[in-house]
């Protein structure tokens, strides 16, 4: 075989695609992949190793790739260090035998199992029989995910008892979402055509079953054998997983010093903001609770998914020609409500390739019909516009010039959420934060990110609070201290505080990405600025930041900052 018969790097990404979707209907459909609508991933330990072995493939590949004549074009070496970090890292995380005790409150295979029919197409009856035949698959699905849990059981690989009791909550909330014995998938299946209807109702029954049957499994025999596992994961898992969700090797001893540091000077913005909206209040968190009694709030559900619509919609105007070239179609999101029984936290499903299925925000109620504004507005300009939409829809939008991988299947965590708390930061030096109670609202949700990378590598490494901490100075962390210092640095409800540290133990090394993404992604504006002199030109850095695709925090300072002069 001639070199120039080998596949550049771009083409082994995108092959990988190709055959990543045939083993993950899931990754397909989110990528709009109709040929995936009425399937559902294998998630055994037997489909576990058959990704595992695409990855080890694809490596192989890539080597070759790499040695071929124009490999070294910037855009075919950008795709072959991603590609070849995300593959290193997920097979680091298989081989560690971590997909065996992946359980929690968001983020696991069974969570995907159940969200990926809320972005399958749904509009004609030939959407709805792939419907149903992916609804008859969700027993063999959760049938799979339990055989991995029993592998994990089999070799003392224990997922920690508090998310695992938070799992047992969810999946009974799923299987009676009203009290009265209907489970979600029922409710959903409910809107399916009437031609459909006996298909539909069967397999949703069905699928209520199977989410019964796995319930009962981890209450009676999961969380018993757990009971007495580590809540954390120390310093050796946290470093795989970290460098899973970061795309780098991280000095965790530097960033919770960040963490702290960040701490220290939000705490002072907070408190300058809180006696504008409270003169005299004792903290800013006496504010915020203010706020909620008295602040501006929306009232209902239908009200809230409205408001946010507009507040999305304001932001394009704005923004589009001033400080981003928008094309129309990524000027399309849309604001939509998450199911019951989903974590606490707000969250953004990206547009289908072919933008068919735009992109869209879900905000969980939690029960609620009141829903104070200023705790939502930096939220949604991090969760829509211009933070996860605009970067995620444009990586879309030129994936015929990056690859299908860096557009979509290749995203690191840190440089996404990066980029969405940078996109909440501009919206601030953009003066759209107009009064103290949003201002307040965003220093929160900034104050969040910090406490985030505080107690996600405090407690999984179970480091020392510092002498000069306003908490607990020199003692050790743990979950029950990382709870009581994020509910004491937060103006979120005790619900939310409790999903979040649950989330944290689901996920170790994920939290601190938001923090530590914005930071790279900050100096890497700085240093483009310092280097461009007056001709830098902020609208041009921003299209051409975003039109690089995903890059690890390995890379993401150091391309950005080499952006030239438009």
């Amino acid at each position: 075989m001639s070199v120039n018969s080998v596949p550049l790097p771009r083409q082994v990404a995108d092959s990988y695609v190709d055959e990543l979707v045939v083993l993950d209907p899931v990754m397909g459909t989110f990528l709009g992949v109709a040929e995936c609508s009425g399937r559902l991933p294998d998630l055994s330990p037997d489909g576990q190793e058959a990704r595992a072995a695409l990855a080890r493939a694809t490596l192989a590949a890539l080597g070759e790739a790499e040695r071929r004549d124009g490999a070294e074009v910037e855009v075919e070496r950008r795709c072959a260090r991603l590609l070849r970090e995300r593959l290193t890292a997920e097979l680091a995380v298989h081989e560690s035998g971590e997909g065996l005790r992946t359980v929690g409150n968001m983020g696991t295979p069974m969570h995907f199992v159940r969200e990926v029919f809320t972005v399958t197409p749904a509009e004609t009856d030939e959407d709805w029989a792939a419907i149903g035949r992916r609804l008859g698959a969700v027993s063999h699905a959760l049938a799979g995910y339990r055989e991995s849990l029993e592998l994990g059981l089999e070799r003392k690989l224990y997922a920690a008892p508090r998310p695992t009791g938070a799992c047992i909550d969810q999946l009974g909330e799923w299987a009676d979402t009203d009290g009265n014995g209907r489970g979600w998938f029922e409710d959903f299946a409910a809107a399916g055509p009437q031609a459909l209807r006996a298909e539909l109702d069967e397999a949703a029954r069905a699928a209520t079953a199977a989410v019964v049957e796995l319930r009962e499994w981890m209450r009676d025999v999961y969380a018993p054998a757990v009971a007495d596992a580590p809540e954390v994961v120390g310093r050796e898992r946290y470093a795989v997983w970290s460098r899973y969700f970061n795309g780098a090797d991280l000095d965790l001893d530097e960033a919770y010093a960040y963490g702290w540091s960040e701490y220290h000077r939000l705490l002072g913005e907070m408190r300058r903001e809180a006696e504008k909206v409270l003169p005299g209040a004792a903290t800013p968190w006496v504010a915020l609770a203010h706020l909620d009694e008295h602040g501006t709030h929306i009232e209902g559900v239908d009200e809230v998914r409205a408001w946010l619509q507009a507040l999305m919609d304001e932001a394009i105007e704005h923004l589009d020609g001033t400080h981003f070239d928008l094309a129309e179609r990524v000027r399309r999101v849309e604001s939509c409500i998450a199911p019951p029984g989903s974590a606490a936290a707000p969250y953004y499903t990206q547009p289908s390739e072919d933008f068919s299925r735009p992109g869209r925000t879900w905000l969980p109620t939690m029960g609620r019909d009141r829903f104070p504004v200023y705790n939502l507005v930096s939220t949604w300009y991090h969760e829509g516009v211009p933070g996860h939409h605009l970067q995620l829809a444009q990586w879309a939008h030129i994936a015929g010039d990056l690859s299908r991988y860096q557009a979509t299947v290749g995203v690191v965590s840190a440089n996404a959420e990066g980029w969405a708390l940078y996109a909440e930061r501009l919206m601030d030096e953009l003066g759209f934060l107009t009064d103290a109670e949003r201002r307040l609202g965003y220093l929160d949700a900034q104050m969040m990110r910090a406490a985030r990378v505080i107690v996600d590598i405090g407690m999984h490494l179970e480091l020392e609070i510092p002498a000069d901490a306003p908490f607990h100075p020199g003692e050790r962390w743990t979950p029950d201290l990382a709870q009581e210092f994020f509910g004491a640095n937060s103006g979120l409800p005790d619900a939310f505080v409790d999903s979040e540290l649950t989330r944290y133990l689901t996920m170790p090394g994920q939290a601190i990405g938001y923090k530590l993404g914005e930071r790279a992604w900050l100096l890497g504006r700085e240093n483009a600025r310092r280097a461009q002199g007056a001709a830098f030109d902020l609208k041009a850095w921003h299209m051409s930041a975003l039109s690089q695709g995903s890059l690890g925090l390995d890379d993401l300072t150091d391309e950005l900052s080499a952006i030239p002069a438009p």
